[in-house]
């Protein structure tokens, strides 16, 4: 299923303009019909399975990348982790916060102030503590081995986002998580910036040739997320904002090549082939990466 060959130009050409910023706002939009009837686990929910349907057609219609299409065989290895770690982690937080089994321990005058303010000053300050774990998972050795898991892959679609070691998981959420906490941020706006993150991770690892335009310069987009994947390290080291970009353009880690498309991605270093070894791995890396291939 998808466009028909004969689409106009034209037409292909607003699509790939539009996908991001629409998918990214009628989300937003789910979810804020979900707090308004006070339904917002079950909004998430919906919104999050409203992308994902459009980016399987649009991944279909107008691939970045076509032999991004092809098996690498790790489809079983990035449904575990998916499914096993990043979504499992996600969805208790979400769902822990939306239920209201934990609460913040006091109110702040950050918690009172309207819940958009606290969104936006969330996603700022959260961002801090992400770039600098997410930098620190490239830049420190021991750290690197369960992120690695992640970038091992040799192409880039929406079945890959969660591909994450559950070690490596567990802390980049805690550490955007426990920001929003300690500042006194109100549940409902916790769970508008972990919705947030969550669409914007699915977006940004899609084989979709979406266009994004001015976006780049406040979001993480695909247009950028694509260069952190390169195989070159002086490259992947390079756009590790979880949802926004300025903390990247202050640290002078922006990197944006409009008239350029990032050759080869994955990593440098061996990485198994099975769910369950990828999970060892980062205990045994030293020993891992000494073996002879035979």
């Amino acid at each position: 299923m998808g466009l028909p060959r004969e689409t106009p130009q034209s037409i292909l050409s607003g699509i790939r303009h539009l996908a991001w910023p629409l998918l990214f706002l009628s989300s937003g939009l789910i979810l804020w019909f979900g707090f308004k009837y006070q339904k917002p686990v079950i909004a998430f929910n919906l919104s999050y399975a409203w992308i994902i349907g459009w980016l399987l057609l649009l991944e279909r219609t107008i691939p970045f990348r076509r032999k991004w299409r092809k098996s690498d065989g790790q489809l079983g290895p990035d449904l575990g982790h998916t499914i096993l770690t990043k979504s499992l982690v996600q969805l208790l937080i979400i769902s822990t916060l939306g239920l209201g089994f934990v609460q913040p321990p006091s109110t702040t005058l950050l918690s009172t102030s309207p819940t958009w303010i606290q969104v936006v000053f969330g996603l700022v300050v959260s961002e801090f503590a992400l770039y600098w774990t997410h930098r620190l998972a490239h830049e420190w050795p021991l750290i690197w081995r369960f992120h690695s898991v992640h970038h091992s892959v040799k192409r880039l679609w929406i079945v890959n986002t969660g591909r994450f070691h559950f070690v490596d998981s567990l802390l980049s959420v805690l550490a955007g998580i426990l920001v929003l906490f300690a500042l006194g941020v109100s549940m409902d706006a916790i769970i508008w910036v972990s919705a947030i993150t969550a669409y914007i991770g699915i977006l940004t690892h899609c084989n979709a040739d979406l266009q994004c335009g001015w976006w780049n310069y406040v979001f993480n987009t695909p247009n950028l997320h694509r260069w952190h994947h390169s195989t070159d390290s002086l490259i992947s080291n390079k756009n590790y904002g979880e949802n926004l970009m300025c903390w990247d353009m202050l640290f002078g880690t922006y990197l944006h090549r409009p008239c350029e498309n990032v050759a080869e991605i994955g990593i440098s270093e061996r990485m198994p082939a099975t769910f369950t070894e990828q999970l060892i791995v980062p205990f045994i890396w030293t020993r891992y990466q000494s073996t002879k291939v035979t």
